[in-house]
């Protein structure tokens, strides 16, 4: 199989190229590709040490770069190797300068400035990594979304994803035989959702978690049968509170976290209006 290379060439941390070309290559099957970051590109001299890269193994070049200077000698140094060369956030920018009618600032990772939202998003990490797994319950109250599943729902993963949007989200384990924390039932200003997955899905999952702790043996955290018996439980309990239900089969952490999101966006409409 033919190997491709692919340049991701930004002036910030390079976060956004990487995204967006991972979200683009898994729409090519069969298709093997090697991509190389380069980012805190901000200087002529550091562009002319990463096109050396791309000389020695040519492939297509991706960029975010605002510098209208290291721009054009990007795109001639591209065009001297001819390799083929795209300014990922072009379109979108001036669809918004054109909306919005301002011209962009120019300034190379103002997405990651410390502003307000920078430490809102902080805050928010800070949050969730002191209520993963049912913790400080205490507290329970002052999350924007709780959520509620049995074990390996991926509850603490969907937590660490919405809590880089800025949302403080806990996360609390259904373990059989042991009740639930009375902050979860109070927790009036919340938006509990309950996760729930497919029993031979979750079967597969949580013997893998075993097998990495070295602990090869049936137990009951393994067998299909009492999982479909924790999921029936679990699924009646959402029901019953009246909490809205993700099935996270099939779903990705990102898919997730986003259906949690238009929840939670739609809740705070609501309670605006």
């Amino acid at each position: 199989m033919d190997v491709y290379q692919l340049h991701l060439i930004s002036d910030a941390t390079g976060e956004t190229l990487n995204s967006v070309a991972r979200a683009c290559l898994v729409l090519f099957e069969g298709v093997e590709v090697r991509d190389h970051l380069w980012p805190l590109v901000r200087t002529s001299r550091q562009l002319q040490q990463v096109m050396s890269e791309v000389e020695a193994e040519p492939g297509m070049v991706i960029f975010t770069l605002v510098d209208g200077g290291l721009r054009k000698e990007l795109e001639e140094s591209c065009r001297r190797l001819n390799v083929p060369c795209i300014a990922v956030l072009d379109p979108v920018i001036a669809a918004l300068a054109s909306y919005l009618g301002v011209e962009s600032s120019g300034r190379p990772g103002r997405q990651h400035a410390m502003d307000a939202e920078y430490f809102s998003r902080i805050d928010a990490m800070n949050y969730v990594l002191a209520h993963d797994d049912g913790q400080s319950t205490v507290d329970l109250g002052q999350a924007d979304v709780i959520l509620v599943g049995v074990s390996r729902t991926s509850k603490t993963p969907t937590s660490v994803y919405l809590a880089n949007r800025g949302i403080k989200a806990a996360n609390v384990p259904i373990v059989p035989g042991w009740p639930l924390p009375p902050e979860l039932l109070k927790a009036q200003d919340a938006l509990i959702v309950g996760l729930t997955e497919n029993p031979a899905r979750l079967v597969q999952i949580r013997r893998n978690r075993m097998q990495m702790l070295q602990e090869e043996h049936d137990t009951d955290y393994t067998d299909l049968d009492r999982i479909k018996q924790e999921v029936a439980a679990a699924q009646r309990l959402f029901k019953q509170q009246g909490w809205p239900i993700i099935d996270v089969t099939r779903r990705s952490i990102e898919e997730t976290a986003a259906a949690i999101l238009k929840l939670y966006q739609q809740r705070q409409r609501e309670q605006a209006s």
